[in-house]
C-alpha cells in the first residue's frame, strides 16, 4: 500500500528526514540522513502521518500496519546490507592487491608446460606417481620440435633444466617454449605426467580482474601460484 506522506489540504511533504524537532528539515548533501532504525523520533512521524491520512471510512488494521512498518525497516537493512557488501569488496581487493605486491621479484611454481627461456636456461618441474621412463620434447611457439630425449624419472619432483640447445647442437634464442612428455609403463600404459612452470614474478597488473601477475612474459592469476621457492633450483627436487 501506497503512503501519503502529505497532509490534507498542504502543499509541502511531510519530511522524513529530520532528526528532531529543532533540527532544519534541509540537510547538507554531506551529512548523512538517519534512518528508521537510527532515529525514533522519524519512526513516530511516520507513525503519526500514517494514521492522520488514513481513510477513516477503511482504516488500517493492527496486522496490516505493522507488516508495513516491518516492511520499511526490512527495506532499510537490505540497503544498508548492500552497502556494507560494497566496503567488504572495496577491502578484500586491497587485501588482494597487497598480497600480489608481495609476489614480485620472488619464483614462483605455477602449473603449466610453457616455459621461458632466458639467458640459456628454462626450468620445469615433473610430478610422478612413480618410477617410469619418459621422452621429454621441448617445442617452440611454431610448434617445431628442437629438443628431445629418453628420462628416467624418479617418483615425486623432478626438476628439468634445459640450457637452450636443440639437437642439431645450435642455441635456440630466447622466448617461449612448450614442454612435452610421455611416459609408458612395461604393459605400455601411459602413466600421467603433470607440469609445473618456476620463474620470477615480474610484475603485477592491478588494474585487471581478477588480478594477473606476470612470470617470464606470461600472465597467470594467483591461484595458480602453488608454491614460492628460492631462486636457486628446489632442494628437495632431482635435476634429471
Amino acid at each position: 500500500m501506497t503512503i501519503n506522506a502529505t497532509p490534507p489540504n498542504s502543499n509541502t511533504a511531510f519530511p522524513l528526514s529530520t532528526s528532531g524537532p529543532g533540527n532544519s528539515p534541509t540537510k547538507s548533501l554531506g551529512t548523512a540522513k538517519p534512518g528508521l532504525a537510527d532515529n525514533f523520533e522519524t519512526f513516530l512521524s511516520l507513525l503519526t502521518t500514517q494514521l492522520r491520512n488514513q481513510n477513516p471510512l477503511d482504516p488500517l488494521n493492527v496486522n496490516q500496519f505493522t507488516q508495513q512498518l516491518v516492511q520499511f525497516a526490512q527495506v532499510e537493512q537490505q540497503l544498508r546490507g548492500n552497502k556494507l557488501l560494497t566496503t567488504l569488496v572495496d577491502t578484500q581487493k586491497t587485501v588482494q592487491s597487497t598480497q600480489a605486491l608481495a609476489f614480485v621479484g620472488t619464483t614462483a611454481v605455477v602449473d603449466g608446460s610453457a616455459a621461458t627461456l632466458t639467458k640459456g636456461s628454462a626450468i620445469w618441474t615433473l610430478q610422478t606417481p612413480k618410477k617410469v621412463g619418459a621422452v621429454v620434447s621441448v617445442t617452440n611457439a611454431a610448434g617445431q620440435t628442437i629438443f628431445s630425449s629418453n628420462r628416467t624419472l624418479a617418483a615425486g619432483a623432478n626438476s628439468f633444466a634445459w640450457d637452450g640447445r636443440g639437437d642439431d647442437g645450435r642455441t635456440a634464442p630466447d622466448g617461449i617454449y612448450k614442454l612435452t612428455v610421455t611416459a609408458k609403463e612395461r604393459s605400455d600404459e601411459t602413466v600421467p605426467i603433470s607440469t609445473e612452470v618456476q620463474g620470477t614474478v615480474d610484475s603485477v597488473d592491478l588494474t585487471a580482474s581478477p588480478i594477473l601477475l606476470s612470470i617470464g612474459g606470461q600472465r597467470y592469476t594467483m591461484d595458480k601460484i602453488k608454491r614460492v621457492v628460492q631462486p636457486s633450483s628446489d632442494e628437495t627436487s632431482r635435476r634429471l
